[in-house]
């Protein structure tokens, strides 16, 4: 049983609640924006602390008796991990509770010493409630992590959190200056069940639409501050398609000269091709695609939902529309061959891709955290081992030995700054001759993309 703190003063206080983000793909953190938000409007004031580009606030931390760790992604969870032993150090009667997919997918260990709460898939309300709880002096209720009730959405609580300027920025073609990027969210959750995602261990194929209007009054405050660009981070912005479209109709109605982003599934693309010429009038750069592999054999084993021909097709789709594909992989699967890695550089090369996929796109390792909906299927038990507990991973080795020591070596390439041409390199044995640049470089945002 979780005891609450003494209740020397209201948790309505200020900075009574902290909300820590610890990284959010180097975007200014919607994590924190809507979590407060949804305090906000309950009559509590909350303080935040982005620890992505804020050093460590022990005046914040020891001044709370209610710490919200928000880790929607697994770097998130490790930084949050290791903050949280100096958070306890520092308030070791404050409550702390994780929020998010990753807070979800790991809540037996974070309940077994790190976290008093867990909370995650539509969490804000819960968190409303535990603050409630707190704040009468009642001891927190560990419950069930995940919550997926519809909620009534505030417009995110931003005025607060570190300035535009200190976060992702846009690239344009032709170059130029760079574009302060906001981040938004049009919807939640995702209808698939793609087998190595995080999402639908959490949200079981439900996905939740945010009202436009919603949508539409954070794009202002983020224009507002400075965006010229907005980043639609939902996991697939055309789960729901209509809504996408009235949502890009009205941002390029107010706001012609904003441009935008957003991800799709490759299936997606093919489906709705006829929207994309849509999306470049409305000021599309470029789109996001978790392709992940060209082989059809991983791509069945990933339950992926598409294949190596659909990923051409998409292409062709996004460029006839005159918008940029930047496609994401994970190349290091328990399934792929080394045939397999020199055919996703051949492809690359082939169709001009090189400036629009990241290197560190070439050295992603299959992450299978626990709660993976891939822990239930035959194909990984062969090469499954242990969890590791500190990585918040199951570990797991390639049939292939020569696959695993090619990955270490192009991770540290990676790390070490490398282009395309050296990880072309060391993968071939070849020098790698260097095409003609694409002209204009195709936009792209200052922050690989990685979780």
């Amino acid at each position: 049983m979780v005891v609450a703190p003494p209740q020397t003063a209201s948790l309505r206080e200020p900075g009574a609640i902290l909300l820590v983000s610890c990284y959010e793909l180097g975007h200014q953190p919607l994590g924190l924006a809507w979590p407060r938000a949804f305090l906000e409007r309950d009559g509590f004031t909350p303080d935040t602390l982005d620890l992505a580009v804020e050093p460590f606030d022990e005046t914040k931390v020891r001044r709370a008796r209610l710490i919200a760790v928000v880790v929607p992604m697994h770097t998130a969870l490790r930084v949050g991990v290791r903050a949280v032993e100096r958070m306890r150090q520092l308030n070791p009667g404050c409550v702390i509770t994780f929020c998010g997919l990753y807070a979800v997918l790991n809540h037996d260990h974070l309940l077994g010493g790190c976290a008093d709460v867990v909370l995650g898939g539509e969490f804000e309300a819960a968190l409303v409630a535990l603050a409630r709880q707190i704040d009468a002096g009642e001891p927190p209720k560990r419950g069930a992590p995940r919550h997926l009730d519809r909620l009534a959405f505030p417009v995110p609580s931003r005025s607060s959190l570190p300035a535009l300027t200190r976060y992702v920025s846009l690239a344009r073609a032709g170059g130029g200056a760079l574009t302060p990027a906001g981040y938004v969210e049009a919807s939640r959750g995702c209808l698939h069940h793609c087998l190595h995602c995080p999402i639908p261990p959490v949200y079981g194929g439900r996905f939740f639409a945010v009202p436009r209007e919603v949508v539409l009054a954070d794009i202002r405050q983020l224009v507002a501050a400075g965006a010229g660009h907005i980043t639609f981070g939902d996991p697939d912005f055309l789960n729901g398609p209509q809504h996408a479209r009235k949502l890009v109709r009205a941002l390029h109605a107010e706001f012609p000269y904003v441009s935008y982003d957003f991800t799709a599934k490759i299936e997606h693309i093919v489906r709705h091709r006829d929207l994309f010429p849509e999306f470049a009038t409305t000021g599309c750069a470029f789109v996001v695609s978790a392709v992940e592999s060209l082989s059809d054999v991983v791509l069945a084993n990933l339950e992926k939902g598409h294949t190596r021909k659909d990923v051409t097709t998409a292409l062709d789709i996004v460029r006839t529309a005159g918008i940029a594909l930047r496609p994401t992989f994970v190349p290091f699967t328990p399934w792929a061959t080394q045939g397999d890695y020199l055919d996703l550089l051949d492809f690359i090369v082939a169709e001009r891709l090189i400036d629009h996929v990241d290197p560190v796109q070439l050295s992603i390792r299959l992450l299978v955290p626990p709660g993976s909906l891939l822990l239930a299927r035959p194909q990984l038990q062969p090469f499954l081992g242990d969890l590791d507990p500190a990585g918040f991973t199951y570990r797991w080795r390639h049939p292939d030995p020569r696959m695993d020591e090619l990955q270490r070596e192009v991770s540290a390439l990676v790390a070490r700054g490398a282009r395309f041409g050296g990880i072309w390199s060391l993968a071939t044995g070849r020098p790698f001759r260097e095409p003609p640049p694409e002209r204009p470089i195709p936009a792209r945002l200052t922050e690989p993309w990685f979780c």
